[in-house]
């Protein structure tokens, strides 16, 4: 079969499996395995067809032009870009289906399963659909698919109802953002006289530079509303933990990545020229997503929410490497160009596993405790040892330590970082000086966010006794989880591989079409040769070496404890018997790291105090502190956005009499003012 064929088998995939979720419905068990089936067969296609698709090892691997309207075609092409989202999609669909198929179990009865598995089929075939439309209209038809989809699985658990809440915001934010997208494709569209991405590339080349300008912030503001940079970023922490914890892994690794697709599409793809100013912005907003992202996710204790809270500070290393790209794009380096895009590129693959395997550690947790609250956990590791195993593993991964996938990636972002620092231009020193320093204090805070989370959640004591009753999930959940595990060690040891591979899907977009020589020139510290074979860098040798000495400890401390006589006994505490008191809290953990952040944080303390009866009035017989933290831009921008928009609404009512006379004179005002500008 062609690869066209093989493209809209995968589509009719899901499609299937969306109508027969639906057709299954009154039986939940059918729509459930159904939905899980058909989603596992549809994932391996994908991979399948992605992989096809790599071979061929060229920029264009198939487009598909029909035409259905005047402006509306059904228009796709696939290119070495998009056949790489779509290996990711598939990737992560793959185990979170699996996964799934149990976790569904847990609405039996409660909320119909067919429903669950028609948005469940569509949000994926939304997101393929996204990555592979060259069309205007037919992508915002697919992007409003992928976002409709995925708000019904949000308030899927409704009886919550902050769930609503949550998938209220998200559903006002994505059409924000939708807003500006459609203003951007209209710009585009007068001056290309054609939705289809290849008139759009021809017309942008004799745009205005005012015009090109305002592109870029619409698409910037558009799409960084679905990727959840900050300022527009308050959907996320309260949608992605709302959502079944499968669907989660999806939205916070693979979602949110669409509008990172097409940021790279738009400035690398459609424009031809860059100015130098779009890179700075970019860098300063990647900068800015990732140090906020991870001093909120250091405050949140609702584990589901910290999570997502890290997905925005990963969306701010992605960006620190598209930034990067673009700068050197503009100061004519496209060796360096295509290399920190290619940083980029490698985050995001690794962000969609190690953050896919997160999600679906912390829903096992939460199926086994029915809380996202960490302070209600510790000790976990004794009745749920793979999950805990499974999680450190995320964890390690996601704070960016080797051997682990995680660590190549922003490795490699840190080295686009460190050649602009050697630029001679003085402001574009600092500009990467500030960007490396806070990538550099983000990795180290992830770090000391996952000792928390980990020890807090997995360590210790029982702090409750729901904890006492948890165990072991499903072996369903255990494959799942171990296979996204393993494969955050393959995609490190093998990051020279991936590399080549991403550099050359980097070179393939149209702005590098004149980087020929790109694989003759050789990149200081980088993951290529010069000749462009794969090659071992400096930092894999270093965990090699780690590596052989670790065993090499294992093993002499085991010839000299091998008769030795070890016997276990209950912890000596002064005489004092343990309790889950004596621990540190999550919240205690974290605090010193607020109040070093407090002038960004805006903490709020507040203190409850019992006191003893009246002969000892001054002595306190309890005594609680509370430590809340408000999102800044959600108190000091959206707060009062809110309340003007109140108000004027409010006055707004006033023009509304009843009376069809005044209403007439409102239509009489309007011509006349109309006629004038005319």
């Amino acid at each position: 079969m062609t690869i066209e064929i093989n493209f809209f088998i995968l589509i009719a995939l899901y499609v299937c499996g969306a109508v027969g979720a639906l057709l299954f419905r009154k039986n939940d068990q059918i729509a459930n395995w159904w939905s899980g089936i058909m989603a596992i067969i549809g994932s391996l296609w994908g991979i399948v067809f992605a992989i096809n698709s790599f071979l061929h090892y060229s920029k264009n691997i198939f487009t598909y032009d029909y035409s259905v309207f005047p402006l509306l075609n059904l228009s796709f092409h696939i290119d070495q870009l998009s056949a790489f989202f779509i290996f990711i999609i598939s990737l992560i669909a793959l185990f979170c289906s699996i996964y799934g198929i149990d976790y569904a179990k847990h609405f039996y009865k409660k909320y119909d399963l067919g429903v669950l598995g028609f948005f469940y089929h569509l949000f994926i075939a939304g997101m393929l659909l996204v990555v592979s439309a060259t069309n205007g209209l037919l992508f915002l038809i697919a992007w409003e698919i992928m976002a409709v989809a995925s708000y019904f699985l949000v308030v899927y658990d409704r009886e919550n109802k902050n769930n609503i809440d949550a998938g209220f915001l998200y559903l006002i934010m994505t059409h924000v953002g939708t807003a500006f997208i459609v203003l951007a494709f209209l710009i585009m569209y007068v001056f290309a006289g054609s939705f289809d991405f290849t008139a759009i590339k021809a017309g942008l080349v004799l745009m205005p530079d005012f015009f090109k300008n305002t592109i870029f912030v619409l698409a910037l503001i558009g799409f960084g509303t679905k990727a959840g940079i900050i300022p527009v970023h308050i959907w996320l922490p309260s949608a992605h933990p709302a959502a079944p914890s499968h669907i989660s892994a999806l939205m916070s690794g693979v979602m949110i990545k669409t509008g990172i697709y097409m940021m790279i599409r738009i400035f690398f793809d459609m424009f031809s020229s860059i100015p130098l100013w779009w890179g700075i912005v970019v860098l300063i907003v990647g900068a800015t997503s990732a140090l906020l992202g991870v001093l909120y996710a250091l405050t949140e204790h609702d584990l589901k929410r910290l999570l997502a809270y890290h997905s925005i500070e990963n969306i701010g290393i992605i960006l620190l490497g598209l930034g990067s790209s673009l700068i050197f794009y503009s100061l004519g380096n496209l060796t360096l160009a295509i290399f920190s895009l290619a940083a980029a590129l490698f985050h995001i693959l690794n962000h969609a596993v190690f953050k896919a395997l997160l999600f679906l550690s912390a829903g096992s947790v939460i199926s086994q405790t029915h809380t996202r609250n960490i302070e209600k956990y510790g000790g976990l590791i004794k009745y749920m040892p793979l999950t805990a195993f499974f999680f450190l593993i995320g964890s390690v991964a996601i704070s960016g330590l080797p051997p682990f996938n995680g660590f190549f990636s922003e490795w490699m972002t840190f080295q686009s970082l460190l050649q602009g620092i050697a630029s001679t231009d003085i402001f574009i020193k600092l500009i990467f000086v500030l960007a490396a320093g806070s990538l550099a204090l983000t990795g180290g805070l992830a770090l000391v966010c996952f000792v928390k989370v980990f020890g807090a959640t997995f360590l210790a004591r029982p702090r409750s006794e729901i904890v006492k009753q948890a165990k072991e999930s499903s072996i369903l959940f255990s494959l799942s989880m171990g296979a996204l595990a393993t494969i955050c060690l393959i995609f490190g040891i093998a990051s020279g591989y991936f590399g080549i591979l991403l550099t050359k899907i980097s070179a393939s977009l149209n702005i590098f079409q004149n980087a020929t020589l790109f694989f003759n020139e050789p990149i200081n510290g980088s993951l290529i040769t010069p000749n462009g074979s794969a090659a071992v860098s400096a930092p894999v040798w270093f965990i090699v070496f780690a590596l052989i000495l670790i065993l090499v400890i294992f093993w002499v401390k085991f010839l000299i404890n091998k008769n030795q006589i070890i016997k276990i006994g209950a912890t000596w505490d002064c005489g004092i018997n343990l309790n889950e008191r004596m621990e540190i809290t999550a919240t205690g953990f974290s605090r010193s790291i607020v109040t070093i952040f407090s002038h960004i944080l805006r903490p709020s303390i507040q203190h409850e105090v019992e006191y003893n009866d009246s002969e000892m009035r001054f002595l306190h017989k309890s005594k609680i502190v509370r430590l809340e933290i408000h999102d800044v831009y959600q108190t000091y921008f959206y707060q009062p956005i809110h309340k003007l928009i109140s108000i004027l609404s409010s006055k707004a009512k006033s023009i509304q009499s009843g009376n069809i006379n005044i209403y007439i004179l409102y239509i009489l005002i309007t011509l006349i003012f109309i006629l004038f500008l005319l």
